[in-house]
């Protein structure tokens, strides 16, 4: 296989490894190192600037099985599935694959209907709920906000690898999709901690008592999104 440098260029290892790896070139590093990047679900290889390329390819296959078992402990991608029962903005629901209808994606009493083929039912999943954010979301925070007397100006649902949220001065929020997913009460909190900074652009005193108003049950909701919002993460 052909290993890519980030800076651009390439060591060709054909059927070397039957794995993906990245490379990173230093000039911080005394030695060769490896880690795992979760996110991306790949090894990662830091060597010195001038590290030959023979020393970095047997530095990788002496670690081959450390790799391999890292890898394999990194939790797995999660799609949607027939079946599998979901909370979205705080109300569990079944998801219901019946691909004879149509209509994309819709609610029918505690289930959600998914119609058209089953090799799509993730994808319009996604979009159902991508949706639903924009809808509520938009409706929380504009609430949420005329309670310390601020404006909202837009609401924007993202696909961000690492952030639940974010605020800009203009008044404009950014949500991460998978909020939905999360209980009420922690969907309320991320609410209530994008709109205090519409008052306060920062993490101050002042700022986490705007979000106590808003959110009395912060600090526990805040840990949840902290603990387990990373199962959320698992779907793609």
């Amino acid at each position: 296989m052909r290993i890519t440098l980030l800076t651009g260029k390439t060591f060709d290892l054909e059927n070397a490894f039957d794995f993906a790896i990245k490379i990173n070139i230093s000039k911080q590093a005394k030695r060769l190192t490896l880690r795992i990047d979760a996110k991306e679900k790949l090894p990662v290889l830091t060597l010195p600037p001038r590290c030959s390329r023979r020393k970095a390819y047997e530095f990788v296959m002496e670690h081959k099985d450390w790799i391999k078992n890292n890898l394999a402990k990194l939790p797995q991608a999660k799609f949607f599935e027939d079946g599998e029962q979901i909370s979205v903005m705080g109300k569990l629901y079944q998801i219901s694959h019946q691909p004879a209808r149509r209509g994309g994606v819709f609610i029918e009493e505690d289930k959600l209907v998914v119609c058209g083929e089953k090799e799509f039912l993730h994808r319009r999943m996604v979009d159902f709920l991508k949706q639903v954010a924009k809808k509520e979301l938009m409706a929380l925070s504009k609430k949420m906000a005329g309670k310390i007397s601020r404006d909202v100006k837009n609401v924007t649902i993202k696909d961000t690898k690492s952030r639940w949220g974010s605020c800009s001065n203009r008044g404009n929020i950014n949500y991460n999709w998978r909020i939905v997913l999360a209980p009420k009460n922690v969907i309320s909190y991320l609410v209530a901690h994008e709109v205090s900074h519409l008052a306060h652009q920062d993490h101050s005193a002042d700022f986490w008592s705007c979000v106590e108003g808003l959110n009395p049950a912060f600090e526990e909701n805040r840990h949840w999104l902290k603990v387990r919002g990373k199962m959320l993460y698992l779907y793609v």
